[in-house]
């Protein structure tokens, strides 16, 4: 696995495009990391997007981000931009619960939930499922540890913050489950959903009551359950069956990331030998990738080409699988297939890109250029794209470009003093007032403002 570059602002969307299809960075002041997959994104998009419209929100400008993280979870942590744990949806038996996990938190959005300043800087976000924590208090082990902590004068702020975050999860809950009715979506899985929540609940140990609600974020999950299923049970889509297609694309989804992220032996454990189907093939196949059995995963995911000669995932999957086994050559045909069909979909773009450079072919030098500034018009805040058409410009000679590549690729990764460097030497290079010398002047007055903020912070 390539060493991810960091990823900054606009809420974590920044990229790289990494092994196997999906990728991986790492946004470092949130400690956390964003799992990014053409495949993946665009069904959290399909699944979103009716929910969405029902909250008068556009589509169009709402995120639903995938993060690296195995706790159980989902979170907003302001602006139109929805987070889902990774280990939310390994959880998730259907997409149907996974749209009310994402109902709930757009309640949050629209209801204008993220933390403020004035609410407390050390929490990144409301947080719908933060249930097997609970407070901060209950983090630090329980209902007496919970008293010592809010003690010296903070139990009245706590408490006072704690009943305003009830409060908000008991409103967002209330928009979740209008946003379904809306939508014509069941709210079973939601209902479900929670019943898994409570689960574990009492799988770890934590169990809240009367007495110990007080230093909780979240209301009830009892509570919350009761609530939900006497309000969804009189909407008209309650007993609506579930987007079989919608649901099939869940399954792989999940067990392609299943498959990237877990450990090779846990996947086959999961995902036996002798189970054949899309999902248990999927998830192999990258299960054997990790583990470097080449011949494995391609034998997996031939026999899913075969099934699917023209799904644009399984052609990214085999043209990744040998691109990272040195292949470059032999993974150009499927990287290009997979891009024509996506309609140079970015994350696929930059990979076939990568190929086309790694080939250390200076003929495809040129369809490698034209592709990755496709994915960069589409994608501007992917690192990796920048990187590789800063590579491509370099080899050509076009030492200018190559600079503004990598001052975007530097910004993007906040490399402040570096993206400065990088962006003042393109700008004394480049034709004075062109959109390049234009773009390496944002980036240059970018990166001071960055730099004199860190500055002031020390």
């Amino acid at each position: 696995m390539r060493q991810p570059f960091p990823v900054p602002a606009r809420l974590f969307r920044a990229t790289v495009a990494l092994v196997a299809a999906l990728a991986l960075a790492v946004e470092p002041a949130a400690a956390q990391s964003i799992l990014r997959d053409a495949e993946t994104e665009a069904l959290l998009h399909d699944m979103a997007a009716p929910i969405v419209a029902a909250s008068g929100l556009d589509p169009r400008n709402v995120d639903i981000v995938l993060v690296n993280d195995s706790s159980v979870n989902a979170f907003v942590v302001g602006g139109q931009a929805v987070y889902l744990n990774s280990g939310l949806i390994n959880t998730a038996d259907s997409a149907n619960e996974v749209q009310g996990v994402i109902a709930h938190e757009l309640g949050h959005v629209v209801g204008g939930h993220a933390i403020s300043d004035g609410g407390g800087k050390a929490a990144s976000g409301i947080s719908l499922l933060s249930l097997l924590l609970g407070a901060a208090a209950a983090a630090a082990g329980g209902g007496e540890a919970a008293i010592g902590v809010l003690m010296a004068g903070q139990q009245a702020a706590m408490g006072k913050y704690l009943a305003f975050s009830r409060a908000q999860e008991a409103t967002a809950d209330a928009a979740g489950a209008q946003f379904l009715a809306k939508a014509g979506i069941s709210g079973k899985g939601s209902v479900g959903f929670f019943k898994k929540l409570e689960n574990l609940e009492y799988r770890s140990g934590y169990t809240r009551n009367a007495d110990t609600e007080f230093y909780s974020s979240h209301p009830m999950t009892g509570d919350r359950i009761a609530t939900l299923e006497d309000t969804y049970e009189k909407d008209p889509a309650w007993n609506k069956p579930n987007d079989p297609a919608l649901e099939a694309r869940f399954q792989r989804a999940k067990a392609k990331l299943f498959g990237y992220l877990a450990e090779p032996g846990d996947t086959l454990r999961t995902y036996p030998e002798g189970t054949n189907t899309i999902p248990a093939r999927y998830a192999r196949a990258y299960a054997r990738h990790k583990d470097a059995h080449l011949d494995k995963a391609m034998e997996e995911t031939e026999a899913l080409l075969r099934q699917a000669p023209d799904d644009p995932y399984f052609l990214e999957l085999k043209g990744q699988i040998l691109l990272e086994a040195g292949k470059p050559l032999d993974a150009l045909d499927p990287l290009r297939r997979a891009t024509g069909l996506t309609n140079n979909q970015p994350l696929i773009a930059t990979t076939f890109g990568h190929a086309l450079i790694a080939t250390e072919d200076p003929k495809n030098l040129p369809e490698a250029q034209r592709v990755l500034k496709a994915a960069v018009a589409r994608d501007r805040e992917n690192p990796f794209a920048w990187y590789q058409l800063g590579v491509v410009y370099a080899a050509n000679g076009d030492t200018p470009r190559a600079q503004l590549a990598s001052a975007e690729q530097q910004v993007l990764s906040r490399q402040m003093p570096q993206a400065l460097r990088s962006a003042e030497a393109a700008e004394a290079a480049l034709p004075k007032g062109s959109p390049d010398w234009l773009r390496a002047q944002d980036i240059a007055f970018q990166a001071r403002a960055a730099i004199e903020r860190n500055r002031k912070r020390k």
